[in-house]
């Protein structure tokens, strides 16, 4: 089964236009319609992308007493 996932906006006339399908003529295909939340529209696709990092001690070893070897 070949997917393909297009998003659209109903037009004045309550009709939905899909352009540049990639299945032949003639072929048969299921068309499911659902509504996005706003929620989905807002959500970034990198949310971390303009955060920075701070790095304290970056050095330091980590766990070093869990070790016997330090011991």
């Amino acid at each position: 089964m070949n997917t393909h996932r297009v998003e659209t906006v109903i037009r004045r006339d309550r009709t939905v236009l899909l352009k540049d399908l990639p299945f032949q003529a003639g072929e048969s295909v299921e068309v499911i319609i659902s509504q996005c939340s706003s929620r989905d529209k807002k959500k970034e696709r990198y949310p971390l992308r303009v955060t920075s990092v701070k790095y304290v001690d970056p050095t330091k070893p980590v766990a070093g007493g869990d070790w016997n070897v330090s011991q």
